[in-house]
């Protein structure tokens, strides 16, 4: 039988502990006490509009839905072990917010959580916007769509990943992923990709320096580059640019077409011989 309650104030530790089939109106878990593990080893949670201010409410929880919420700093590695959890239209602020948990959907919310995400799988995230450093370290089975993403060092390691309509501004993101895609999109930042291995762009737009270096089955289609400059070395790469790029330094191979390329850097030191044809379109 559901039990539902309301306009109710938490701070004890485990207070609502292995609890099963809980619906949480407007309630607040928050106070001096060490309250944290509020809702541990619980199942069939629906808690809306409430207010998380205490460390790891929600470990080892099956099905969690969560409508309205705001998660404070202080609620640090609110969401870790779950399985089958559903965000919307919430606030998630504390550090390492969710981590090693499967089966998330986050919808219309905003995040600001360093360390977000890791070794979780089958994501989606809808209409968000998301900052933090490390985002989705070393996750897998993710789906992006209309998202706007800060931060550093994101998408390392991840595995199978779709980006859809979305803003990133972000340093080394995606280095060692592999099987990404990503369309309609503007990824702005250094480093871009590096010993990624089955990263595809289409559509998109590129900013930032020595982007796309040490890839494998890289492939880039109908995209455009900025401050792009000693870009694709050391990559296997199909790149098919729109407009110029600022400099190519010695891709390992493939084919690189483009409007126009200001320097083909080719160096006699080179590590692997630097085998890609490139070609200036209209010459």
């Amino acid at each position: 039988m559901e039990k539902v309650i309301s306009d109710k104030c938490f701070s004890a530790e485990r207070a609502l502990y292995h609890s099963e089939g809980l619906t949480l109106i407007n309630c607040r878990f928050e106070g001096i006490e060490d309250g944290e593990s509020a809702l541990k080893e619980s199942k069939d949670i629906i808690a809306k509009n409430c207010y998380m201010d205490l460390r790891y409410p929600y470990w080892h929880v099956r099905n969690l839905e969560l409508d309205e919420c705001e998660f404070t700093a202080g609620s640090r590695a609110a969401m870790w072990y779950d399985e089958n959890v559903r965000v919307s239209r919430s606030k998630l602020n504390g550090i390492k917010a969710i981590r090693e948990c499967r089966g998330v959907s986050i919808n219309n919310s905003e995040v600001v959580s360093d360390e977000f995400m890791w070794r979780s799988r089958d994501i989606a995230v809808r209409g968000s916007d998301i900052a933090g450093k490390y985002a989705f370290f070393e996750s897998s089975d993710i789906t992006l769509k209309d998202v706007k993403f800060s931060g550093k060092y994101s998408f390392q390691y991840v595995k199978n990943l779709v980006i859809e309509d979305s803003a990133l501004d972000t340093k080394d993101a995606f280095w060692h992923a592999e099987n990404v895609t990503v369309r309609n999109s503007v990824v702005k930042g250094e480093y871009l990709g590096w010993y990624s291995d089955g990263l595809t762009l289409i559509n998109c737009r590129i900013i930032g320096t020595q982007p796309l270096c040490y890839c494998k089955n890289l492939k880039l289609v109908d995209c455009t580059t900025e401050n792009a400059d000693l870009a694709f070395e050391y990559s296997d790469v199909e790149a098919d640019i729109k407009g110029g790029i600022i400099s190519v330094k010695n891709p390992r191979s493939g084919k690189i077409v483009s409007d126009g390329i200001g320097e083909a850097i080719l160096t006699p030191d080179s590590v692997y011989p630097p085998n890609a044809e490139i070609v200036i379109r209209g010459k």
